[in-house]
């Protein structure tokens, strides 16, 4: 008995933290495609996949990464980036590594680093 209260107090603490009704973000009239475009964590996605070359504001350019606080490409342009890679195949291609609205929302954030110049 000494060896089933520690599990069935497991248990218990399991049951009582999870198994919730799930919640929905979306407000009402909000297409599930918005309410996901909100959900994106654009730094976190930024600090895990291009801090490394681009660096925390877009100016490194650590293996010929373009500077972003520079740059003047339009979103188009930088979403097929993303989407591809460079023509020069320096930087990868993300296509098969973020959904089309995690990578329309990080050419957004891009974007911003050249709003200080």
């Amino acid at each position: 008995m000494k060896r089933l209260f520690p599990l069935l107090l497991l248990t218990i603490i399991m049951l009582a933290c999870g198994g919730g009704e799930e919640t929905t973000s979306e407000a009402p009239g909000e297409t599930p495609a918005v309410a996901a475009a909100q959900d994106i964590d654009v730094k976190k996605i930024w600090k895990i996949r291009c801090i490394a070359c681009h660096g925390l504001y877009g100016d490194m350019g650590t293996n010929g990464a373009a500077n972003l606080q520079e740059s003047t490409k339009d979103l188009a342009y930088r979403v097929n980036i993303i989407t591809n890679g460079s023509e020069n195949g320096v930087m990868t291609a993300f296509k098969d590594i973020l959904s089309p609205e995690e990578i329309e929302a990080m050419a957004k954030y891009t974007m911003t680093f050249n709003e200080n110049l």
